[in-house]
């Protein structure tokens, strides 16, 4: 799609159409079913550093925190210790509130002690929705919930298994992030290209 063609499109109202970065990540990859394990614990990590912020302010430094998180390698991540989390604590392209530091490390190693278990992160969570993306119709954002029975069934069970910050609200935005949930308006161009990519081929 030419740029010309995207500035006339019909779009979700969400992202600023001022940062090039949240239209991009909007138009190309909000939404998009994702299944490798690395990059669904590094979007987790990051919804958990958006509470009280906005997933903008987040987005904006993401590359950032790529860098000062080695990738978000989960192995890599698991190992941190005092000095490293100091590091962080001293770098101004993140977040640096000590609690979401921590507790991105303490969810690498829940993360790694589930995947021994289940051999597959991504197994794991696709099963709570059979494998394929639930598809909603909403008109307007205003009728997009915060939370629904699968991201509270979800939230329980991580937080069972170790994890921190990923209350039921947490979850359900991380979901529409990695596609298990279509939540791109009826009217946005992206709902029907979403929507083709429908049935998860990978999650067995």
């Amino acid at each position: 799609m030419s740029p010309r063609e995207k500035a006339e499109v019909t779009r979700c109202p969400w992202p600023r159409k001022g940062n090039p970065l949240y239209v991009a990540y909007h138009d190309e990859e909000w939404g998009v079913p994702e299944h490798d394990d690395r990059a669904l614990f590094e979007k987790l990590i990051l919804d958990g550093a958006q509470a009280g912020l906005s997933w903008e302010t987040i987005l904006n430094k993401r590359e950032n925190y790529r860098r000062a998180f080695d990738g978000f390698v989960p192995e890599t991540v698991a190992r941190y210790d005092k000095r490293k989390i100091a590091s962080l604590m001293a770098d101004p392209g993140i977040v640096r509130n000590r609690v979401k530091i921590e507790s991105a490390v303490g969810n690498a190693r829940a993360f790694l002690k589930m995947r021994e278990v289940e051999g597959s992160f991504d197994r794991w969570l696709w099963a709570h929705v059979d494998g394929v993306p639930l598809v909603n119709r909403w008109r307007a954002v205003s009728e997009i919930p915060a939370e629904t029975p699968v991201s509270i069934a979800i939230s329980k069970e991580l937080k069972r298994l170790g994890f921190r910050f990923v209350g039921p609200t947490i979850i359900y935005a991380w979901m529409q992030a990695i596609g298990m949930v279509n939540d791109h308006l009826l009217t946005c161009f992206r709902y029907a290209e979403v929507g083709s990519m429908r049935r998860a081929r990978s999650w067995k």
